[in-house]
């Protein structure tokens, strides 16, 4: 066990953080830019000095015990206030580069508070933001073309990931009219690597309603348009439903749709220059968006932005 004349090292927290992100010491070799036998042996000295055993070790990789699910939480608060402090002091100096991906229906509001607050925080951080549907960020991440993506889950082939908060997708048609009651529903959605438009063709296909994508877009703004103005309905996060549109659920006919998740996923190799300005932006994203998502007017009034009543 630990002395109390002991201290942790924390560059083997920041290994170990790694190694949680990736599941795999090679992997984390890769990133922290150390030998596969030099991260084994930090790894090693962790459990050594912790007297725990932290991680299980399979041939597809390593996932945390009990025990590492305990200690990355405590390591990320401590390493979140050593880099505070740290920071406070010499912010200006944090530099490198971090291409984050983030779904276009939420750029709007990370770009309003979030993502200004960290440019503002560390002035030496080259911030490259890119904006897509989930499915493309996946691919993006895995081409490691992003060091770091908030993406909804359904997108395909990304597992894992970090849970910041559940998004509440609704249906949401035109204030008039009663197009989710026609023979075959007219769709606006995204293109096909959009969960929104799986949760949506999910849903009709299991109640066997037919459907067609009469109007496709990249943009947000573009499908809210096709929606408002009655060319077709979609499945929009209820924060999106504007007063020109309606919430339409079971009552309205309409199957339901499933719940999402959206993750914080980090790139499997990131630049080791650039490690401690994602490490930076990510802890910022965790803080402003873990549990109640980009919706800061609800969280902070208490209220459950599924409650929410439009016209």
């Amino acid at each position: 066990m630990i002395e109390g004349s002991h201290t942790l090292d924390l560059e083997l927290l920041r290994t170990f953080q790694v190694v949680a992100q990736t599941g795999s010491l090679a992997a984390t070799a890769e990133v922290r830019h150390r030998t596969l036998s030099a991260i084994s042996m930090q790894m090693k000295r962790l459990e050594t000095e912790l007297d725990v055993r932290l991680l299980d070790r399979g041939s597809r990789g390593v996932t945390l015990t009990s025990s590492g699910d305990v200690l990355l939480s405590e390591a990320r608060e401590l390493l979140r206030v050593h880099d505070t402090l740290v920071s406070r002091f010499n912010g200006e100096r944090l530099s490198g580069r971090v291409r984050l991906g983030i779904p276009e229906d939420y750029a709007r509001e990370l770009l309003d508070d979030t993502l200004p607050q960290f440019m503002a925080r560390y002035p030496g951080i080259l911030l490259d933001v890119t904006t897509d549907t989930s499915g493309r960020l996946a691919r993006a991440l895995g081409k490691r073309q992003l060091d770091l993506a908030i993406v909804l889950d359904h997108a395909m082939g990304l597992e894992g990931g970090e849970t910041l908060w559940h998004p509440t997708p609704v249906w949401a048609g035109p204030v008039q009219g009663a197009l989710h009651r026609e023979t075959v529903v007219p769709l606006a959605v995204h293109p096909e690597q959009c969960p929104y438009r799986h949760l949506a063709t999910e849903a009709l296909d299991a109640a066997q309603r037919p459907w067609r994508a009469i109007f496709t877009s990249t943009s947000i703004h573009a499908v809210e348009k096709a929606i408002e103005t009655g060319m077709a309905i979609g499945v929009l996060d209820r924060e999106r439903v504007t007063t020109a549109m309606r919430a339409l659920d079971e009552s309205d006919g309409m199957p339901p749709l499933r719940r999402c998740i959206a993750r914080l996923h980090f790139a499997k190799a990131i630049d080791n220059a650039s490690q401690p300005a994602v490490d930076a932006l990510a802890q910022l994203l965790r803080e402003r968006l873990r549990g109640r998502g980009p919706w800061q007017r609800d969280a902070l009034s208490g209220r459950d932005p599924g409650q929410k009543t439009r016209a």
